[in-house]
């Protein structure tokens, strides 16, 4: 019996791995997802190599539960520097820009993770294969952990987390290829936490009858905690006071945020969350925990399924 549960074909079981359309271990590691057309497109870290580069891989699906494989979208290259074997390739999200070209934003590490910086890859299919631009220090700004967000008018942000100055959120350029200034910057509230005051880790931002939720994750390494939420009615802010939405003492179901995904179907809006349950020793096998998100009225609340499907055209979860 495998020691590695699988989810049934067709299904979101959160806890349980998902196996592609080849039988194999879908590498939907921090990964990101957006709905191009008919079908949900998501990249993940390849971890076939562990904590170093494996690739970025790409998949489909019409129902976030029934993966297609589409190989590697940015390959490990040896002749790219930033994209060489040793190197730490992480947190791969895409958006697709007002000119239509795909737009794939990374964080870019050296093995000791002293680099912290943002890549860039562009591309003319979502599933690539993506050419590597370039990366930086946004605004001179160290940058692990990131993720993406377009507004409702096209403009593109990047949310990037800068250890103790912040998380920060950056407004991109129109075509989404350079970063043209800090928006906001949030700081986790005073505690006695070892790294003090600092920014989340892990971001996701959504929009949610005209009001916006950002998510993240504290600093604990591959261990779990109480992810939060904060709000505000401006990228701008002011930001709300950080909450939980998941129980607290859950560790968000023994998972860290990599996205919300968003599924506006004919019934209803819902919101997916998309998480990661780490094993630092066995990243390959780290099994995704995703669940239905329910948002409104300034709050958010993750609740625990065993088992569950969501319908594309309708927007219904079961």
């Amino acid at each position: 019996m495998s020691t590695h549960p699988r989810a049934p074909r067709g299904v979101i079981a959160p806890g349980r791995l998902f196996v592609d359309d080849q039988g194999a271990v879908a590498q939907l590691h921090g990964v990101g997802i957006q709905k191009f057309g008919d079908l949900f497109y998501a990249w993940g870290e390849d971890k076939t190599n562990a904590g170093l580069f494996g690739g970025v891989a790409c998949y489909s699906s019409p129902d976030l539960a029934t993966w297609t494989a589409h190989g590697h979208a940015l390959p490990v290259s040896p002749d790219i520097p930033d994209l060489a074997p040793g190197r730490v390739v992480e947190r791969p999200k895409v958006l697709r820009n007002p000119a239509g070209t795909y737009v794939m934003l990374l964080h870019v590490e050296s093995a000791d993770y002293a680099d912290a910086r943002v890549g860039w890859a562009v591309a003319d299919r979502p599933e690539g294969p993506y050419t590597y631009l370039r990366s930086e220090r946004p605004l001179g700004n160290i940058s692990r952990d990131i993720g993406v967000f377009a507004d409702d008018d096209g403009t593109g942000y990047l949310l990037s987390e800068d250890r103790e100055h912040g998380l920060h959120i950056y407004r991109l350029s129109p075509d989404y290829l350079a970063v043209e200034e800090v928006v906001a910057t949030t700081l986790t509230p005073p505690s006695d936490h070892p790294a003090g005051p600092h920014g989340y880790e892990s971001p996701a931002l959504v929009k949610v009858d005209g009001l916006y939720y950002l998510f993240g994750s504290d600093l604990t390494g591959w261990s779990t905690n109480d992810n939060k939420v904060a709000t505000a009615s401006s990228l701008a802010g002011p930001w709300s006071d950080w909450a939980d939405f998941a129980p607290p003492g859950s560790a968000t179901y023994d998972s860290q945020t990599s996205t919300i995904v968003t599924v506006r179907g004919s019934q209803a809006t819902s919101y997916v969350y998309v998480g990661d349950r780490w094993d630092r020793d066995d990243l390959f096998h780290s099994a995704p925990v995703w669940l239905p998100l329910r948002i409104a009225d300034g709050a958010a609340e993750l609740d625990w399924r065993d088992a569950w499907t969501i319908d594309p055209a309708t927007g219904v979860t079961a």
